[in-house]
């Protein structure tokens, strides 16, 4: 398998995290954990199969996917690749006038939001690129041609950083204190451009903190209580909800990304 990422272009650069194209050879099986941002992906060889709870099926050529609060296992065919488009929280309104909380826990072809002949071309474009520099310009062209590229949302957006600074464990009592707005209103807005609401992107937030900072020399006490919990039972129980394993099993054997 190989990984490799790029930067988007300085006009995509506020609404785009990464892009990242995925080969692989010999066919794999990986886990993919929730994330805090959703990701649209171009499939321009092999297949994919994936499986999330009790869904399971083909990845479509052209999709995108929302947040999500469990794990997905895609198996990847022998010779297959695709490149991801990760958007930054709250970045993919630049391009789809959907709500991004109906997008929660599933995925959708991109059949469903852009016509069907410009995909096409895309699609035929990507598999016939030469080099991966090229197919990162096919789509770059091809988002900045669908982007609206509103201005930010100042008070979705601060309140974003401030879970994210605060490693999902700001409560949302604490956002409002210092937002010239009431919950409803604040939350629909949070739900429709970052994609789910407040309460589970800190949720989001804080476990995906708890993976990326995992130390083998800390105990799972220390690490429950560094996360904001109470005791084990309950940290262990929404660990295994996020990963599909418990800790001990998911830190000591698990490849994902």
């Amino acid at each position: 398998m190989q990984l490799k990422t790029y930067s988007p272009c300085a006009a995509l650069k506020p609404y785009i995290k990464t892009f990242m194209i995925i080969e692989s050879e010999a066919g794999m099986v990986n886990r993919i954990l929730p994330e805090a941002s959703l990701v649209m992906a171009f499939r321009f060889s092999g297949s994919i199969k994936y499986t999330q709870q009790n869904e399971s099926g083909v990845l479509p050529l052209s999709v995108i996917s929302g947040l999500r609060k469990s794990p997905r296992i895609m198996d990847y065919a022998q010779k297959t690749s695709i490149l991801l488009v990760k958007f930054n929280e709250g970045g993919a309104t630049a391009f789809f006038r959907e709500p991004l909380h109906e997008l929660f826990e599933t995925s959708i072809s991109l059949d469903d939001l852009f016509p069907r002949h410009e995909l096409i071309l895309i699609e035929e474009q990507l598999a016939e690129a030469h080099n991966h520099a090229a197919r990162i310009s096919i789509i770059e062209r091809f988002l900045l041609s669908k982007a609206k590229l509103p201005s930010a949302d100042r008070l979705v957006n601060y309140a974003v950083q401030k879970i994210k600074s605060g490693n999902g464990l700001v409560r949302i009592q604490e956002l409002l204190a210092d937002l010239p707005t009431s919950r409803d209103p604040f939350e629909k807005k949070f739900r429709r451009i970052v994609g789910t609401s407040p309460k589970q992107f800190s949720a989001l937030v804080r476990m995906r903190h708890v993976i990326d900072t995992y130390r083998s020399s800390h105990s799972l006490t220390h690490t429950a209580h560094a996360a904001g919990y109470f005791d084990q039972a309950h940290f262990i129980k929404d660990f295994k909800s996020f990963t599909g394993e418990t800790p001990h099993v998911f830190f000591k054997s698990s490849k994902f990304w």
